[in-house]
């Protein structure tokens, strides 16, 4: 028979298995290709968190094809069998170990010779068991590893194809109209002498800004009246930590293996596993992780207004201004709802969509609502609204908010739990919103509320909170430039 400390010794060395084998499960028919690690993968395996409960055959394949990520129809075909292949692995181990105890449960009873019979059938029992431990720590990795790649389903009324397919749900607002040249919102900024782009190289790099005065003061402004329509809507309000570890992020959908990566990452020599987060959808989802809430609670909406760090890597377009930026305010929306019906987080999409128009429209923007195409919906979304400013010193629309649905998607990966009616522990869906993304408002708003003289109206939902009704042209600039970088080479 079987020892305990024997099995138990094989089951760390399967174990042990997946964390040298970098990118290939290698089960029946050879390794896997896939990612060189899964953060969120490790962080299961170490016993951090709940193993991700993934429905890999409710995707289709033909869905698989419509959408943008590193998988193809194939792929799935090949997941699906490793699935396959690891339960019929799994079930073999569960007979092997009820025979085991069968076995053990016979040696007490029985003396010789059917003594020495058990016995030997418990040593063949433990060589199995090792085999099949050892087959299913690699297809674990295989499947996972593959798996966690895998997007969303996607709602049966998203256009098919790239951005150029979006759908116009709406127009809101009409054009601003000006009898000059509409100048740009950097240009703007710089003349009022409230945003600095430019002699940043040498303080904090590519894609950086400074806000002062009355962009500053815009920039708080803007938050607060975000802040206050969502809480007097009933929105829990909340902090989240800006460093976050990988599981996180790709439990909530985002491939941190990718090459260039889209986050930054802290010095891993000092701390392992550490990310700055490019939205406080993130922090959020990391909160709900590993809980469940009650079905009477949900749905439970949140409000967070966090600083967002992007690892903008797409230098070739807008090399100037606030439209990609590696650092911004946000303020953004969460959901987490029941699925009893199925369509409660389809209506929590329509409720943060609502929000967004009445933000934006208070704050008297030109917009469209745009129904996003299946190759710009990112992994977790199975739909996604986006709203496009009008951006007249850019002459076209500018992405400045989007709302996604994303189902089961992040629960199933994080383990975000609700009891439902009959107090069983069901996964939740999750819905996110951008409220209001700081620096493209800022765009939107000192663009269209230009006047001939290069001053800009503050909108009057804003007067307010700025203090100002216009913003005026300052007499002088505040600093003037004594630095190396100058025609004649400076002082």
């Amino acid at each position: 028979m079987a020892a305990p400390r024997a099995l138990a010794a094989a089951r760390r060395a399967a174990a042990r298995g997946w964390r040298g084998a970098g990118g290939g499960g290698g089960g029946p028919g050879g390794a896997v290709p896939g990612p060189v690690r899964s953060r969120l993968y490790e962080h299961v395996r170490e016993g951090r968190s709940a193993r991700p409960q993934l429905e890999v055959s409710a995707l289709s394949e033909r869905e698989l094809e419509r959408r943008q990520g590193p998988l193809r129809g194939r792929d799935l075909r090949e997941i699906v069998q490793t699935w396959t292949r690891l339960r019929d692995v799994r079930a073999a181990i569960a007979r092997l170990e009820d025979e085991k105890g069968q076995v053990a449960r016979g040696v007490q009873a029985l003396m010789l010779p059917a003594y020495g019979a058990l016995r030997a059938r418990g040593r063949q029992i433990r060589l199995e068991l090792q085999e099949l431990l050892a087959q299913e720590a690699s297809l674990d990795e295989s499947f996972y590893l593959r798996a966690l790649q895998l997007p969303n389903s996607t709602h049966p009324e998203v256009p098919i194809g790239d951005e150029s397919q979006a759908r116009v749900l709406e127009v809101v607002g009409e054009k601003p109209v000006f009898d000059f040249k509409p100048k740009g919102h950097l240009e703007l900024g710089e003349g009022l002498d409230i945003i600095r782009q430019r002699r940043l190289s040498h303080v904090s790099g590519h894609r950086s800004y400074y806000l002062c005065g009355a962009a500053a003061l815009l920039e708080h402004a803007l938050v607060r009246f975000a802040m206050a329509k969502l809480l007097s809507k009933g929105f829990l309000p909340m902090t989240v930590p800006d460093l976050l570890r990988g599981a996180v992020f790709e439990g909530c959908g985002m491939q941190l293996h990718l090459s260039p990566s889209p986050v930054y990452s802290i010095d891993p020599a000092r701390f392992e596993d550490l990310s700055l987060a490019g939205t406080a959808e993130v922090g959020i989802a990391g909160y709900f992780m590993d809980h469940a809430v009650r079905l009477q609670d949900l749905p439970i909406r949140v409000v967070c207004s966090s600083t967002c760090y992007r690892a903008e890597t797409d230098t070739g377009r807008e090399p100037w201004g606030l439209y990609r930026v590696h650092q911004f305010t946000k303020v953004e929306m969460f959901g987490v709802t029941a699925a009893e019906s199925g369509a409660e987080s389809g209506a929590l999409l329509a409720e943060f969509l609502a929000m967004q128009k009445e933000i934006f429209s208070e704050l008297g923007l030109h917009y469209r609502v745009l129904d996003m195409p299946t190759e710009e919906l990112g992994l977790p979304a199975y739909r996604k609204f986006d709203i496009e400013a009008w951006m007249p010193g850019r002459g076209k629309y500018g992405e400045i908010s989007s709302a996604s649905n994303c189902t089961d998607y992040q629960s199933r990966r994080l383990n975000i739990m609700y009891s439902d009616g009959a107090g069983q522990l069901r996964h939740a869906h999750t819905v996110n919103g951008t409220a209001c993304a700081v620096s493209r408002m800022l765009i939107a708003l000192l663009e269209c509320n230009q006047l001939p003289d290069g001053r800009v109206r503050v909108p009057p939902a804003l007067q307010p909170l700025v203090g100002l009704d216009v913003i005026p042209r300052p007499p002088a600039p505040r600093l003037r430039y004594i630095g190396p970088n100058q025609p004649g080479g400076g002082p």
